[in-house]
């Protein structure tokens, strides 16, 4: 087999120690490992099998079909699935033992009918929105969802799992004020005589600053990955290891003389007789078109910044008198504490944030798993309408 040209390696020995790193932090609270948007670009597959092997109590995810494929792959830990589609039938959810996230009544009596037809009682999350103005019930119509619930509880259609919510991670004044909120939604939830078995609200960035809402489990997502959800603090402050690198390779040397231009639109013109190393990655890999001009990636182990246009398939390195060769490693980002450049260092150059790095990288990337069942493992990734 031919060695790619575009290589992203998922250390899972480090998704196993930021899990277990943030378990500390968690006052003894479960944690469920939010594997959506296929682990934030890291192979859902693999991180649930991984997480699953630690005993994480719950996999998170956003829909369905996410939950499903899991499901398909042999993975049995309870699964949340949180947003669903207009219309949506939830039979397939039910038989396949997917928890359900519930934002409306209309949600709620679509589930229980589902469950009746199949003579089911269908697991539930009823979530409130404490201030996000995104998914979840408004607190004006909380009580008419914990009150439908309740009735649906006592016919055996449903089981409350949970109550849960999410911060906006705003300010502290404004999280405060929503875990005050929600503490008034769970209040309102018991006195109507709701039952219930948890209570989840914070996710990385609440765990890490508000031990008072740990309650009985935690949400970690991008902490698992080895990633800050701070912009002021690296991975390396709290202790957690990046678990993507991403890495392509030269694929062609050229001689350039003083005043040529480089790649499209001559965002670059070569100061002086300089060495050119072209690398076969661009925005159909996830690499930010904004990133020309501003961020770095490192050539046979030198940094060097993109200087000029990225393309949808290559872009240009100028580096200057460095002897490249064809073959020559370049990283795009990885783990600091190996003196690679993080991936945070690319999201500020293109102003934006970890999250959305490592989960846009596919494309004709290929994944290399380390510290799984079969090491190196690899395979290309998912191209579009394409279920992983």
């Amino acid at each position: 087999m031919n060695k790619p040209m575009r290589v992203l390696e998922i250390n899972l020995d480090a998704v196993a120690a930021n899990l277990a790193t943030m378990r500390a932090r968690t006052s003894g609270a479960k944690v469920m490992g939010v594997v959506k948007a296929d682990a934030y670009g890291h192979g859902m597959i693999e991180v649930a099998r991984r997480l699953e092997a630690e005993s994480v109590d719950f996999l998170g995810v956003a829909d369905i079909a996410e939950a499903l494929a899991l499901r398909a792959a042999g993975v049995g830990t309870p699964i949340l699935a949180w947003l669903h589609a207009p219309g949506e039938t939830f039979e397939t959810a039910i038989e396949a033992d997917v928890d359900l996230g519930v934002a409306t009544t209309e949600q709620l009596e679509s589930i229980a009918s589902a469950a009746a037809e199949l003579g089911k009682t269908a697991r539930v999350h009823l979530k409130v929105d404490t201030g996000l103005s995104r998914n979840g019930a408004h607190l004006r119509d909380w009580p008419e969802l914990v009150a439908v619930a309740h009735e649906l509880a006592l016919l055996g259609r449903i089981k409350v799992v949970a109550l849960f919510s999410h911060l906006s991670s705003t300010s502290a004044e404004d999280d405060l004020a929503q875990i005050q909120r929600f503490n008034g939604a769970v209040e309102l939830a018991k006195a109507a005589g709701l039952h219930f078995e948890m209570r989840h609200l914070v996710a990385s960035d609440g765990a890490l600053n508000y031990a008072q809402a740990h309650f009985e489990m935690v949400r970690i997502g991008v902490a698992l990955y080895g990633l800050s959800p701070f912009t002021d603090h690296s991975s390396g402050d709290y202790g957690l290891v990046p678990a993507m690198t991403a890495k392509s390779f030269v694929v062609q040397v050229k001689r350039a003389e003083a005043g040529e231009g480089v790649s499209y639109g001559y965002l670059h013109r070569t100061a002086e007789s300089t060495n050119l190393a072209l690398v076969p990655v661009g925005y159909a890999e996830g690499l930010p078109r904004s990133a020309s001009g501003k961020a770095q990636v490192q050539v046979a182990g030198q940094p060097h910044t993109i200087q000029s246009r990225i393309a949808m398939d290559q872009f240009v390195i100028d580096v200057g008198q460095q002897n490249v060769q064809i073959g020559d490693e370049v990283v795009l980002f990885g783990d600091p504490s190996k003196g690679q450049i993080s991936v945070d260092a690319l999201a500020q150059a293109t102003d934006t944030i970890n999250y959305e790095i490592v989960t846009r990288m596919g494309g004709r990337f290929v994944r290399e798993f380390f510290g799984s069942a079969t090491p190196g493992g690899a395979h290309e990734l998912p191209g579009p309408g394409v279920a992983f």
